[in-house]
This record gives structure tokens, C-alpha cells and sequence, in this order.
């Protein structure tokens, strides 16, 4: 329970009662990423959904953003920021500079806003202000289930995934920098971990059929990107590279299920 304690206070702002003078392990927390992701995304979806019976679906998904936005303490968009202007840099060091400073440049501004348009976009864009999801419903397993619980199952398997795309990047990457938050990660983190990490949004995605594979694949292909970037600008993660590589991954995953629907 601790573990999965320390997941949720740092991965969001929500009050707990928890010893915040003790350091959080999180090399071990990381198991619950993806659990805090898909709770995450279920209730921000199914948010969207209660929000669309009042107002317009563009209004609902611009409230819900910002209450994402409140909720994660804009976490993964700050890494996003800072990976956007380090790429502005000549070398691997000015780039590490640049990310490490807390002003955030052209860069990083045109990064965080073009990634809340388009998850704007994506959530206003999904069908699901009605009683039932196009294209999910063929589902064996969800042919005969309410609207709202395929809303929520699509939210948990977007969410949940983009936090298991920052574990797979971990894992994958060497650490870039001397010290840092994402250092307790990248370099505690265990195969094992990862793969049971992964469960959790592997099963949501068969559950929803050909969605939940576009949007594996969409959020797979985010995660490559932002570590293939990683890799070549840096030479390794950081952890603003984990935040951005959730963030991306989120996209991703919501492009592959608007896509499909």
C-alpha cells in the first residue's frame, strides 16, 4: 500500500496522508504507475461524458484538460517544455542546461500548447456524449455493456498506458545526467517490474478489441519517438524525457482510438 501511496503522490497533487519526510521509493512505486493512469483516465473520460450531457463536447474536453491539468500539477507537460527547448541546444550539455533551467522558451511554450489542442481535439472529437461507442460495442466483451463502463475502460487504457510508456523508456535508456528525480527510476527499475507494470494496460487494451490495439500502437509509437529523441540528443533519459514520453504516449493512444471510432 505504501508503494502504491508514494505512485499517487507523485504522479498527481491530490492530498494523502503520507510521511513527506520520508523519501519515496520510487523505483519500487513505479509498479503502479499504469493502476494510477487508468484510475486517472476513467475518471477524467467518464468527467467528459457526465460534463457532454450539459454542455458542448469542445466545452466538456477543454474542462476536463484543465482539470487534468490541476490534478497531475501539469507534470508531463512541464517535461515536455523542457525536452522541446533542450532540443534547441548546440550539444549534450547546453541541452541538459536548457532543460534544467526553469524558464521555458519558444520551444517548449509551442510544445505544451499544440499538445493541449490536440487532446482537446482528440476528446471532443470521440463519441461518447451518447448511450454506447461506436466500434467498441462489437466487442464480444462489451456488447452488452453500458456506454459509461466502455468510456471508462477506453480512459483507463489511455492513461495507463501513457504512464507504462514512461517505465518502457526508463527501462530501455541509460540515465543522462549525474543526479535527478527520474534517477531513482531509470536506474531502480527492474525488467520485471516493467513487465508486470505492464499488465495492467495490455489488459485493458484486449478487452477493448481493435481500439485497444490502435491504441497500443499509437501509444508504442510515442514512446519510441520521444526515446529515440532522448537517445540522440541526450544520450539517455531524464526525467523530464519520462514526462514527455507520457504526455506523447497519452496522445498517441487517444489518436489511435479517435482514429478507430
Amino acid at each position: 500500500m505504501r508503494s502504491f501511496l508514494d505512485a499517487v503522490t507523485f504522479l498527481t497533487r491530490l492530498p494523502l496522508p503520507v510521511d513527506h519526510r520520508r523519501t519515496p521509493d520510487l523505483a519500487r512505486a513505479s509498479a503502479w504507475f499504469p493502476v494510477v493512469g487508468a484510475l486517472l483516465g476513467a475518471g477524467l473520460l467518464l468527467s467528459v461524458l457526465l460534463l457532454s450531457t450539459w454542455t458542448s463536447p469542445l466545452v466538456a474536453a477543454v474542462l476536463v484538460v484543465t482539470l487534468e491539468i490541476v490534478v497531475t500539477g501539469a507534470l508531463h507537460l512541464d517535461g515536455l517544455a523542457d525536452l522541446a527547448d533542450g532540443s534547441g541546444g548546440a550539444d549534450r550539455a547546453s541541452r541538459l542546461r536548457i532543460m534544467k533551467d526553469h524558464a521555458v522558451g519558444a520551444y517548449g511554450t509551442a510544445a505544451v500548447v499544440l499538445a493541449l489542442l490536440l487532446e482537446v481535439a482528440l476528446l471532443a472529437s470521440l463519441p461518447i456524449p451518447g448511450q454506447g461507442v461506436p466500434g467498441l460495442g462489437a466487442v464480444p466483451l462489451l456488447a452488452d455493456a453500458p456506454g459509461w463502463l466502455v468510456v471508462a475502460l477506453a480512459g483507463a487504457a489511455a492513461w495507463s498506458l501513457s504512464r507504462a510508456a514512461m517505465l518502457l523508456v526508463a527501462r530501455t535508456l541509460r540515465y543522462a545526467r549525474d543526479e535527478g528525480t527520474g534517477r531513482r527510476v531509470v536506474e531502480g527499475l527492474t525488467t520485471g517490474t516493467t513487465v508486470l507494470a505492464s499488465l495492467v494496460p495490455v489488459g485493458l487494451c484486449l478487452l477493448l478489441g481493435m481500439a485497444g490495439v490502435a491504441m497500443l500502437v499509437g501509444a508504442l509509437a510515442g514512446a519510441v519517438l520521444v526515446g529515440g529523441l532522448a537517445q540522440r540528443l541526450l544520450g539517455g533519459s531524464t526525467g523530464d524525457v519520462l514526462g514527455a514520453t507520457a504526455q506523447v504516449a497519452l496522445l498517441g493512444a487517444l489518436l489511435g482510438l479517435a482514429v478507430t471510432l
